[in-house]
């Protein structure tokens, strides 16, 4: 019998516990801690899935300069371990299970987002196995009783689009249109979004969502824009909000107030002019300095970036700054835990809830693992002044401009 045969027999007679609690003891003979992750090289999550690895990359580089990990009164340094899921998530479970198994990772840190990170979250808590998570914000993750699955700075995504839809409301928004991709994600981001609407006193007059992988969008803009809506609020990814804008501006279709989760990362702003004055939000803008007291400030971590990927083709935006923000709090319960082993790590993520701040923002989780703070200030990409936080009132540095100018006056 092979060890992989003993390790699927085990697992299918519910024996995992003789294998997870040893492996997560770090031996006295151990000079590194190996965490596991994986990067998507290929398909929708992929711009996302590689701004994020660069953060952890930024943390990782940050721990071994300073000589490592403090554990017990020992410096131990970190090898990251990273091997491709292609955005698949069924790629994803077979990877997950080669870091555990054949690459003997400690503990892991989750893929990009929350239809990634449910299906690793299916073998870490097999194997009995620590996964922190950055990005996944699906409710549901945290609904299904995982055990050692934490998120060390996403914030859920029923509170995601609180502050763009107060501001939506604020500014006179009276009617929403909201169409999302049928994903975890973007569905969980637009069912909060109706939440929100209602609660500003807006009307949601449509509420659609369409296939993954869907290019044309023209019959679902034409319909939003036909329900008198004011508000359009599309929750998906980089590609299809992209695809979006670009068919928007054909068919010249504007909305007054046009939020989109993406728009304020490089990536979307590779577009352009078109990108101009569409809301969104983010953690990483010069004028969001939290007083941190977990990792570097955001000037601090500017700089690491630039140093260590001074040709990047994008700069870092707020999916690299909790990325590398998850990579300060794992380090922070490994310290206090002393150990890699899952329970012991979990202890260390409640008892250190409500007492960190990293740079993307206030850490504090319940007892299911989810994030409760990491708050995104809205912003809006402004001709002539780039990239300005428009609300909440008290953190802003420009006035949001509104309504949206029609394309024909832009």
């Amino acid at each position: 019998m092979t060890k992989r045969d003993f390790i699927q027999r085990l697992l299918a007679s519910g024996s995992v516990a003789m294998l997870a609690s040893p492996a997560g003891v770090l031996a006295q003979s151990q000079d590194k801690i190996r965490i596991g992750m994986t990067v998507s090289s290929t398909g929708s999550f992929a711009l996302a899935s590689q701004s994020g690895v660069r953060g952890v990359e930024v943390w990782v580089d940050d721990v071994n300069r300073r000589g490592g990990i403090d554990v017990k009164g020992r410096k131990l340094k970190v090898e990251l371990v990273k091997l491709d899921d292609r955005s698949d998530k069924q790629m994803v479970t077979r990877v997950y299970e080669k870091l555990i198994v054949d690459d003997k990772v400690d503990l892991l840190m989750a893929p990009f987002g929350s239809t990634l990170t449910s299906a690793a979250a299916t073998v870490t808590e097999r194997f009995g196995k620590f996964m922190g998570v950055w990005s996944a914000a699906s409710d549901a993750l945290y609904q299904q009783g995982f055990k050692y699955v934490v998120s060390a700075t996403q914030m859920p995504v029923s509170a995601m689009p609180r502050a763009g839809m107060e501001l939506a409301g604020k500014l006179g928004g009276k009617k929403a249109a909201i169409v999302f991709s049928d994903e975890p994600f973007p569905a969980g981001l637009a069912d909060g979004a109706k939440v929100q609407a209602e609660k500003n006193g807006m009307q949601v007059v449509m509420f659609e969502k369409y296939p993954k992988g869907q290019k044309d969008f023209s019959t679902l803009l034409q319909k939003a824009k036909a329900s008198g809506a004011d508000v359009f609020f599309p929750t998906s990814y980089e590609g299809d909000l992209i695809s979006m804008v670009r068919q928007m501006k054909q068919l010249n279709l504007s909305f007054p107030f046009a939020f989109m989760v993406y728009a304020s990362t490089p990536q979307f702003q590779e577009i352009g002019k078109d990108a101009d004055f569409i809301y969104s939000h983010t953690n990483y803008h010069p004028s969001i300095n939290w007083k941190v007291n977990a990792g570097l400030t955001r000037e601090q971590f500017a700089k690491a970036y630039e140093a260590l990927f001074p040709k990047a083709e994008f700069p870092p935006d707020f999916q690299t700054a909790l990325a590398y923000g998850a990579g300060v709090v794992v380090e922070r319960l490994i310290a206090t835990a002393g150990s890699t082993e899952a329970v012991a790590l979990k202890k260390a993520a409640m008892d250190l809830s409500g007492k960190l701040v990293v740079m993307a923002g206030p850490y504090q989780i319940d007892e299911t693992g989810k994030q409760l703070q990491m708050p995104f200030p809205v912003v809006q990409n402004q001709p002539g002044k780039g990239m300005m936080a428009v609300y909440p009132f008290d953190v802003a540095n420009s006035k949001p401009v509104y309504p949206i100018p029609e394309w024909s006056k832009r």
